[in-house]
């Protein structure tokens, strides 16, 4: 582990994979901004919401939500690179859905200028950081097409960062649209559950059945209320990486859900032999040895990832994940790092998983550098 000066903002990065976080700013909750656009959202229990379910990431969007960062006590020298990647993934997005981006009313104006004038700008909603992902709703729908969402609480991954903001976006976005929102009985983030739409979800241990976000929780108690949020009926737990990055290993990062039976997972280097790169290879084995919600056998894809000796980034953080891609209506947007067999052979892959869509490859070194990518920025909500 590595820190800056003590004496500044206490940021850190554990790993290529860490996050910049700010501690000790502060955990009081800010004054709630106004929040427009419906009428106040009503706060359920997951039991009185049956029938709603998250669907899979590539049914048809009405936009995506996005955050913009303006906080030089997370992201210190580099949050204007950061802010233009935010802005180019945002861009990109929205030449295929509509996007909306949360931000601060003193960075408002920076956003237009950075943004497609598609991107639409919202400054009811106050955020801490851009990790929209993690922060934002977890849109479900209904068999009868209704729409609402659920929270899971975040708390900073394990309060490593101050999230007075960013603890209540969730439900402030489900006030902003009118819909019915529900607080999970489980603290996590969206990085860290990926669903497959037909009732299966897979997650890892380390970052969920931890007690910096779920003390006196057994593993068992959080797969129960993970099910009952996402409206699922099976978990399939990886083990993680505990303590090497601020999100104690997300799922997104590695492996994804194609479709029911069908996964992804991003493979290392065969002479790679750190923490992450064992990870991955236990993921991809136990999901080449599972079963879906609907009894099929898994069908795992291999995305051969970077050589990180040959991407453009040198910084020991940096998340080099072609995994942590996002689909939109139309399209896929994915990172790209730098070595250029790596990238093309990615894009190739992507090509064939998702016949139909552009792929959208975009330089995201600036964002890399926090230990996040593309999917960890972005959030969906699916047409109700």
């Amino acid at each position: 582990m590595t820190k800056t000066d003590p004496t500044r903002d206490a940021r850190w990065t554990m790993g290529r994979r860490g996050f910049l976080a700010a501690v000790g700013i502060g955990a009081a909750s800010a004054a709630a901004a106004p929040l427009l656009g419906g009428s106040p959202a009503s706060a359920a229990t997951a039991s009185s919401t049956a029938g709603f379910a998250v669907p899979a990431e590539d049914v048809p969007h009405v936009r995506t939500w996005m955050a913009f960062p303006d906080r030089t006590n997370i992201w210190g020298g580099s949050l204007s690179g950061v802010q233009e990647d935010i802005a180019r993934i945002a861009s990109t997005i929205a030449k295929y859905e509509p996007v909306y981006l949360c931000t601060n009313a003193k960075s408002a104006a920076r956003a237009r200028s950075l943004c497609s004038s598609k991107v639409t700008v919202l400054t009811d909603i106050p955020v801490d950081d851009c990790w929209m992902r993690d922060t934002g709703p977890i849109f479900r729908q209904d068999t009868a097409g209704g729409l609402d969402a659920i929270g899971l609480n975040f708390n900073g991954w394990g309060n490593k960062q101050s999230h007075a903001n960013d603890g209540r976006v969730a439900e402030r976005i489900a006030d902003y649209l009118g819909i019915p929102f529900t607080a999970a009985d489980v603290v996590g983030e969206g990085g860290a559950v990926e669903q497959d739409g037909a009732g299966t979800l897979m997650a890892t241990r380390s970052s969920l059945v931890n007690a910096n976000r779920n003390p006196g929780m057994s593993q068992k108690d959080v797969e129960n209320a993970l099910l009952d949020a996402y409206g699922a009926d099976k978990l399939i737990w990886f083990d993680g990486v505990r303590g090497q990055d601020i999100t104690d290993d997300h799922v997104d990062a590695t492996s994804r859900f194609l479709a029911d039976g069908r996964a992804l997972v991003q493979v290392p280097l065969p002479s790679d032999n750190d923490a992450f790169s064992k990870d991955a290879r236990q993921q991809q084995a136990v999901l080449a040895s599972s079963t879906s919600a609907s009894g099929t056998r898994i069908s795992v894809t291999p995305l051969q990832g970077p050589d990180y000796g040959k991407i453009r980034s040198t910084n020991s953080s940096f998340l080099a994940s072609y995994a942590n891609y996002y689909v939109c209506n139309g399209a896929v947007i994915m990172g790209q790092f730098g070595d250029a067999k790596a990238d093309a052979a990615a894009k190739a892959t992507m090509a064939k998983l998702f016949p139909g869509r552009v792929i959208e490859q975009l330089n995201i070194d600036r964002l890399g550098t926090g230990g996040g990518g593309i999917h960890c920025v972005t959030q969906q909500q699916p047409a109700a």
